[in-house]
């Protein structure tokens, strides 16, 4: 099983999706951004790095959220979700074709990575509570 983080990015309560680009695996899903797990690194390391070489942006890395298991054709991934904060750097796409900053209920209207939707039922669960709290960094 392949494990993968993926960072829940929040601003002014709109929570950061982005579109796989044509020619990446799952072209024209959206998903929460993040990446493969490398040898000897931290969960919090490789969503850092993956942030940075997929937006080229900073972040930091907060409470974990949640995971979802998917059984992908090509193999079972373990999608381990964080709470992060942007910190610096503007937004640029390179494995994406477009990133949103979505509201919890306009979730529903993007054709998500199946891995991802739990995360996405979750997110909309929980918006009320944590949301909040955490769009104020």
């Amino acid at each position: 099983m392949k494990e993968v983080t993926a960072a829940i990015i929040l601003k002014d309560n709109k929570i950061l999706i982005a579109q796989r680009a044509p020619g990446e695996n799952l072209a024209g899903k959206w998903e929460f951004p993040g990446g493969k797990i490398e040898p000897k690194e931290t969960l919090q390391e490789c969503l850092k790095r993956e942030i940075r070489e997929e937006l080229d942006v900073d972040i930091e890395v907060l409470d974990f959220f949640g995971e979802s298991i998917y059984p992908y054709h090509s193999g079972t991934i373990k999608l381990m979700a964080f709470w992060c904060q942007w910190i610096s750097g503007d937004f640029t796409m390179k494995v994406h074709s477009q990133i949103v900053w979505a509201s919890h209920h306009e979730l529903d209207s993007y054709d998500f990575a199946p891995a991802d939707i739990p995360l996405v039922e979750k997110l909309k669960a929980v918006v009320g509570r944590k949301l909040g709290a955490y769009s104020e960094y």
